[in-house]
């Protein structure tokens, strides 16, 4: 065997295939690597890390004193006007004693901030109520002025459904229950994301469907009665 062959054989070998490990790992089709974050979609603040039960005290403490305050009004039978009378009365009996027997005594005031609203806390939540009140008059407007059957369709399931709902339960009730929810639904959605993604992807097209057949049945009547006048 020649010199020259034994140098090119090497050569004539192709490369060995990347490991399919490294590729799959790469793919953008993953759905934790594709940057969703339920910690963003909240606001990813203060309030979206009591949702995701990442301050574990706050979450207990809101849990327990929305469960407190439903057994005050619910169970024991307080009306929400006694009880915010007799709170506010027992804080001004404190707070006269306290002030009476600290001058009395040569000791320091009640430490109480200053009591006032500022005008960039009125003017943010004049902004904001501005913005849902034109949300609103705009869905009413699409409704009455330009007869969108979409829009109409959506808003009167939302009644429907809250007038339901609000027939089962008091508003009381309902508020409390609102609020368990938001305590814990969010954290288990973020930990069991993916099987929701799914199942829900699957109802949304179902429903999607249904709503089709509703549109188009709704587009036929007056099809059908223009043809036969």
């Amino acid at each position: 065997m020649d010199a020259g062959e034994v140098l090119d054989s090497p050569s004539t070998t192709p490369p060995p295939p990347p490991p399919p490990a490294a590729a799959s790992s790469a793919s953008p089709s993953s759905p934790r690597l594709s940057g969703r974050s339920v910690h963003r979609a909240l606001g990813g603040g203060a309030v979206a890390d009591v949702l995701l039960w990442r301050r574990r005290n706050a979450g207990i403490l809101g849990a327990a004193a929305a469960t407190a305050v439903w057994f005050l009004f619910e169970r024991a039978g307080y009306s929400f006007l006694s009880l915010m009378a007799n709170a506010f009365l027992l804080l001004v009996v404190i707070l006269f004693f306290w002030a009476k027997s600290a001058s009395l005594l040569n000791r320091p005031l009640p430490p109480l901030p200053n009591l006032e609203v500022s005008e960039v806390f009125v003017g943010k939540a004049a902004d904001e109520a501005r913005v849902w009140i034109n949300r609103v008059l705009a869905v009413g407007h699409d409704i009455a002025i330009t007869r969108d059957r979409k829009v109409f369709l959506q808003v009167t399931l939302l009644l429907w459904l809250v007038s339901y709902i609000g027939s089962l339960f008091n508003f009381l009730t309902l508020v409390y229950i609102g609020l368990l929810l938001s305590i814990t639904l969010p954290a288990l959605y973020e930990k069991y994301q993916d099987h929701v993604d799914e199942k829900l992807g699957i109802a949304h097209k179902l429903l999607l469907k249904q709503y089709d057949n509703i549109l188009r049945r709704g587009t036929r009547k007056p099809a059908e009665e223009k043809k036969t006048q």
